[in-house]
């Protein structure tokens, strides 16, 4: 196998393994407009990284995580509604993200690989971060998914039991800012939460448990990305769009299947 096609399979199934679980609680809490204002706000912390000559992975990291937390804060004014809100950033972050990079004529950059994926040109290093960060986010989600699935069933309950709703709602965030800033390399910022949502709602159907869901998306994450490798490599088709269709195939072969009771 070359190179380039080992490192875009251990990268996409890094990613794979951990968006299942955390995937499951973007579907659960129906966070998955917050996601997209995530993944528009990565290409604003691109274009930011470029301008002040920075490391982009860094600067995209950065851009999401700082996201996060100010969408935390902006909701717990409740200024307005959630909903609104996100539609208001998330459109915002991703036009003034391409008007920064519009100012930079010396600068050139692969957009559409930033906007729809270039998994085939993960190097060793892009590697070494997606590996990295994928398994910190899946360490911090075993240790958490006690007090998260609290949160996530009954928040005013989980508080009488003492938990600490608002910093386990800030972490859950914080995850899924990690999880987008490493996942723009692969599926691109248009197309990072339908790997996300896509495994989770297809699994959803056929689970009993929150564990069962939380490992069958994550299988069904790993053929998807499995799937797509093969598709982009074979048919010579774009590797992150190829498998967001081959995830969707799978959650459109879930809905044929009978349901499992509950």
């Amino acid at each position: 196998m070359p190179d380039f096609l080992l490192n875009a399979l251990l990268a996409g199934l890094a990613l794979a393994l951990v968006a299942g679980p955390l995937g499951s609680f973007v579907v659960w809490r129906r966070m998955a407009y917050f996601g997209d204002t995530l993944a528009h706000a990565a290409l604003l912390g691109l274009a930011l990284g470029l301008l002040l000559e920075i490391s982009p992975t860094l600067a995209v990291t950065f851009g999401c995580l700082l996201l996060a937390v100010l969408l935390v804060r902006l909701q717990q004014r409740q200024a307005l509604a959630s909903d609104t809100l996100l539609g208001i950033l998330a459109p915002t972050t991703l036009a003034l993200g391409l008007v920064v990079l519009s100012f930079m004529r010396d600068v050139r950059i692969d957009l559409m690989g930033y906007l729809f994926g270039d998994l085939l040109a993960v190097s060793s290093s892009d590697l070494l971060w997606i590996v990295g960060g994928s398994a910190l986010v899946l360490l911090a989600l075993v240790a958490l998914w006690r007090p998260l699935l609290a949160i996530t069933v009954h928040e005013e309950l989980a508080r009488v039991e003492g938990l600490p709703v608002a910093a386990l709602r800030l972490a859950l965030m914080l995850l899924i800012a990690v999880v987008i800033a490493v996942a723009m390399k692969i599926v691109g910022v248009l197309l990072i939460t339908s790997l996300l949502i896509i495994p989770a709602a297809a699994a959803q159907r056929h689970a009993r448990t929150p564990e069962q869901m939380a490992i069958g998306a994550s299988l069904l994450g790993l053929l998807a990305v499995c799937a797509g490798l093969a598709l982009s490599w074979f048919e010579d088709t774009p590797a992150g769009p190829s498998i967001v269709v081959c995830a969707a195939s799978g959650f459109a072969l879930s809905l044929a299947l009978p349901r499992r009771s509950r």
